[in-house]
């Protein structure tokens, strides 16, 4: 109920508004049956666009800090998280990463759809890096298919650093779904460089061959 009033009545509305989404390729999403949603990523807003135009609805694998921000503002994103069905995850690495993994394949398992962003943090100057291989890697185990979806405008709608949002024109383009088949672990960083590639590449936007956490750290 929490997911259908947030974007349909209180959030969705003041989102077409904004950015006036612009959207294409929404055929190739399959209207039953598990399916990942890998998208290139701008904004914190990105996921709510993404569930705006959507049909079906998505889940994403939260950060915990999303959870545990204090204040009016973490309480009003926990409540958003909670009430859309977002699944709490750890992100700092190790055993952590294998359980949000075993969560998405969850999702998909009961035939839900599974949004991420490969390259696991905004890009820090709109250009699309590399991603992490568990999208991947999640779809070889599932066979679920991959659709490729370009971003762009969410970052002049929600400008990093300002918690004000703006007008812009977001744009949001679906590409066909891919499916992979359970290979060695070389081929799984192929799949994944060509997949951020394709975002690259839809989003009319350079391609960066590193972590865009790693550039934001050697550029501070």
């Amino acid at each position: 109920m929490w997911y259908r009033l947030l974007k349909f009545v209180l959030i969705g509305p003041v989102l077409r508004i904004l950015g006036r989404p612009k959207v294409e390729g929404l055929h190739h999403v399959p209207k039953n049956g598990p399916v990942i949603i890998a998208a290139n990523h701008l904004a914190a807003i990105d996921s709510l666009y993404l569930a705006l135009v959507l049909p079906r609805r998505i889940t994403f694998l939260a950060k915990s800090q999303y959870f545990d921000e204090p204040g009016w503002r973490g309480r009003i994103n926990r409540w958003v998280m909670t009430a859309t069905g977002q699944v709490r995850v750890d992100r700092s690495g190790g055993s952590a990463s294998a359980d949000a993994l075993a969560a998405a394949v969850g999702i998909l398992e009961s035939g839900g759809v599974w949004g991420i962003h490969p390259e696991g943090t905004r890009s820090p100057d709109g250009r699309v890096y590399r991603g992490r291989t568990g999208v991947i890697r999640v779809a070889m185990r599932t066979g679920a298919p991959v659709v490729p979806v370009a971003l762009s405008g969410t970052d002049r709608v929600n400008r990093r650093g300002r918690r004000l949002l703006r007008f812009g024109k977001v744009r949001i383009v679906f590409g066909a779904p891919r499916t992979f088949l359970p290979v060695d672990r070389d081929a799984v960083r192929t799949a994944t460089d060509d997949l951020m590639a394709e975002l690259a590449m839809r989003s009319g936007r350079r391609y960066v061959d590193c972590y865009a956490a790693h550039f934001r750290t050697e550029s501070a």
